[in-house]
């Protein structure tokens, strides 16, 4: 589409919200959250990330902050752009992220560009296109939220400062202006703890290793995968440091932690008449890492406790008044009692005024959707009514799926935040829930009574499916949902830069089918045989209809050859080829079990042979040719943070512990999933080769495959993998285009004939594959 069209969608699309009334309820309570860099400090910094995003091209951008520009425009935040001499462009944001919100939406609507987890797309014309008139957008939310706090591990946990720097221009562009900030925060907790007088070793036998901290901060674990190196605790201090500079200096509201209670044991030798609880097991742990100590709220130590890690918290860090904690993350807790919730909340709530009399408090509504047997109404009014009304804010986390807010009566006045979590463990695999995220936040804001605040992004893991995080950030800036099939359209032809007509076709076909799952509640486990320990009792059902992935699979290799210079299209070709090996796979899988269960040992060896010995060979071998998909690149990161041999040994046990195991004994095993280059080779095949192996055994020994015995030998497997120190390329091995068209022209043939052998659908609206 030339750029003349592109500048008429983009005004009648992203047009100002000045006359739109919003029906979210103003909460005066927090008017004090907002940018605490001037507009020049903000404006400098956004030129500054221009500088990095296309180089000497960021002069060709005149950039100014001026916070009044909001008022102006009726709306919390806003930006607008004209055309100004010397064929540049002038931007004026209320802030340092709507200016570079709306820059990017120049840069997509107008130059065609395109800027993601998985590559850029940044061949900006010369000159500039003009802009008639001038362009205003506007986001009629006044915060848009990111990450969730499993993120820090599953995807963030072994980042230097130049990955962090990338993360940031991303949320800037994005127009992200209240994220997570808890890098740091043990070395925190070490000092409250020293002073309170716990000893060195009582302190390191609490904390988790760095891939487990999200679940030692919410109460979950402790002790796994540690101790903590003081080399760690100083380096994540610095890293904090810049970190909250740079999300300050671009008008960003960085969220602080708090406290939530999860103690020590050793606070009780310390304090043995305090009131601490035991809990219960955390998911499939024993007490040896888990039954975490809780000190009751309405301790007086608590207080104590919250005060003095916040005080060194602000002392060290500043403040920006929002902080988050939750208090019983995935755990029950000891009453139901209304009486008894109430007073939690308000203790903590308490435990930050005392330290910062402006403090919101940010709470995770993850707790609602996860027990809600336990969380009836009356028990969640009284957990959120124990904290002023507007001086907590919730996050309704899984909206796009579990919609909190519809039954908690817009949780019964607090403020809130419509979050789409997406993804669980940062697993691999393509996955969407388009039409939902494209109304969810609409209708949540003329539910009735509606207390929305803001949009977010809260998923578990990142750096995936990055066009359903695009659209998301975008519909934060529109006032009316968009069409779908026209939206990602454009996308296509701005990721690659191209007009092939493969490409749009491409998408809407993966926007309808795999893109767009509809089943109520449906949770983002990639369930594919390929990834979980192999059993003959694998569920095999889709929430699409393959035959769309396949043509769309079709479509881009057909278009191949001449974009393969292309980050984002060499990312993607690799992206739809592994997932329709993963549909592979799980034929292959069932033609095994079909096999073994008819006691057919000539098909058990062919289809077996082809899945171990062909498929996952072929698929590791794509893999570990494009940048994105290197089990390497994981590792590298993780030894880069070590002072010597030591750390790195426990900073790569962590890293590999987290992708397979995650526990010492499988505990959440194959939750953290991922399709790599190595991975797949040396843990997922082998384990498939093993269970091949054993049913094989079994028929020609004329045996029951039994399971346990099957997964005492493939823990071994599993265990080897964890333990290994084997070196993996941090860099891509081979030519991806000559890789793809060989899997394509050897296994597309085979999943045209075997969807013509499939059974059609299963009840449900589920697909059989």
């Amino acid at each position: 589409m030339p750029h003349e069209s592109l500048t008429r969608f983009a005004i009648i699309m992203l047009v100002s919200f000045s006359a739109v009334l919003s029906a979210q309820r103003e909460f005066d309570t927090l008017a004090h959250l907002k940018p605490q860099a001037s507009d020049d400090t903000q404006a400098r910094a956004v030129g500054d990330l221009l500088t990095r995003l296309i180089g000497q091209r960021a002069g060709d951008f005149i950039v100014s902050v001026n916070r009044s520009l909001a008022q102006a425009n009726g709306s919390p935040d806003a930006c607008e752009l004209w055309s100004a001499k010397g064929d540049k462009i002038a931007v004026v944001g209320s802030t340092g992220v709507a200016a570079a919100a709306g820059v990017y939406t120049y840069l997509k609507y107008f130059c065609n560009c395109h800027v993601s987890w998985t590559g850029r797309q940044l061949n900006v014309p010369s000159p500039l296109p003009p802009i008639t008139g001038v362009l205003r957008i506007s986001s009629p939310h006044r915060f848009r939220y990111y990450q969730n706090v499993c993120t820090q591990s599953y995807s963030m946990v072994w980042w230097d400062w130049a990955r962090w720097e990338q993360e940031i221009d991303w949320m800037a562009l994005n127009g992200i202006n209240l994220p997570l900030a808890f890098v740091g925060q043990e070395a925190v907790w070490q000092e409250v703890y020293l002073s309170l007088g716990l000893n060195r070793s009582e302190i390191d036998s609490f904390f988790t290793g760095p891939a487990f901290l999200a679940w030692n901060r919410m109460g979950n674990l402790f002790r796994w995968g540690g101790p903590l190196p003081q080399s760690w605790h100083l380096k994540q201090l610095y890293l904090q440091y810049r970190i909250l500079d740079r999300m300050r200096s671009l008008g960003m509201i960085p969220v602080l932690p708090a406290f939530s209670g999860n103690v020590p044991e050793a606070i009780t030798r310390i304090f043995p008449q305090a009131n601490v609880t035991k809990l219960s097991p955390w998911s499939h742990f024993n007490c040896s890492y888990s039954c975490a100590y809780v000190l009751d709220p309405r301790d007086p130590l608590f207080q104590r406790i919250g005060a003095l890690f916040l005080s060194q918290l602000l002392k060290q860090f500043g403040s920006d008044h929002i902080y988050n904690t939750d208090t019983f993350n995935e755990m029950t807790p000891s009453s139901s009692d209304p009486t008894y919730l109430s007073a939690v909340s308000q203790a903590v709530f308490t435990s930050m005024t005392a330290v910062d009399p402006q403090a919101i408090w940010l709470m995770q509504g993850w707790l609602f959707v996860h027990d809600a047997a336990f969380w009836q109404p009356a028990q969640v009014r009284a957990l959120l009514r124990g904290v002023p009304l507007g001086r907590m804010v919730v996050l309704d986390l899984f909206a796009e799926s579990v919609p909190a807010y519809s039954f908690t009566q817009s949780f019964y006045g607090q403020p809130f935040i419509w979050c789409m979590l997406h993804n669980f463990g940062g697993n691999s695999g393509l996955f969407g829930t388009v039409d939902s995220i494209n109304r969810g936040p609409f209708e949540a804001r003329r539910y009735p009574n509606s207390t929305l605040v803001g949009v977010g992004l809260a998923p578990e893991g990142i750096e995936q499916n990055a066009v359903v995080y695009e659209l998301m950030s975008e519909l934060a800036w529109r006032r009316e949902p968009v069409r779908l099939d026209k939206w990602v359209s454009l996308y296509a032809a701005r990721r690659y830069g191209s007009s092939h007509q493969n490409l749009p076709a491409a998408w809407r076909l993966l926007f309808r089918s795999v893109y767009n799952c509809t089943l109520p509640g449906y949770k983002n486990h990639n369930r594919s045989p390929l990834v979980h320990r192999p059993s003959l009792r694998m569920a095999a059902d889709l929430w699409y209809d393959p035959r769309d992935l396949y043509e769309a699979w079709r479509l881009l290799q057909a278009a191949a050859e001449p974009l393969m210079a292309v980050e984002t299209f060499r990312h993607d070709l690799v992206d739809v080829t592994r997932q329709a090996l993963q549909l592979l796979v799980t034929e292959f899988y069932q033609e095994v079990r079909r096999a073994f269960q008819g006691q057919q040992l000539q098909e058990l060896l062919t289809a077996g042979g082809v899945l171990v010995y062909d498929l996952l060979p072929e698929l590791d071998r794509l893999l570990s040719s494009e940048s994105h998909f290197l089990l390497g690149a994981w590792l590298e990161r993780a030894r880069s943070l070590a002072l010597g041999d030591e750390e790195a040994r426990l900073y790569e046990f962590n890293s590999r512990n987290q992708l397979t195991l995650w526990g010492p004994a499988g505990n959440i095993l194959d939750y953290a999933s991922k399709e790599w280059g190595g991975l797949v080779a040396d843990y997922y095949a082998r384990r498939w080769g093993l269970f091949v192996a054993a049913l094989v055994e079994c028929l020609d020994r004329g045996r029951p495959f039994k399971q346990e015995t099957f997964n005492r030998a493939v823990f071994q497997v599993e265990q080897d993998f964890v333990r290994s120190r084997r070196e993996y390329p941090s860099t891509p091995v081979g030519d991806t285009y000559e890789i793809a068209s060989r899997i394509f022209l050897k296994y597309y043939p085979q999943a045209m004939k075997k969807l013509q052998e499939a059974s059609g659908f299963s009840a449900g609206g589920l697909h059989r594959v």
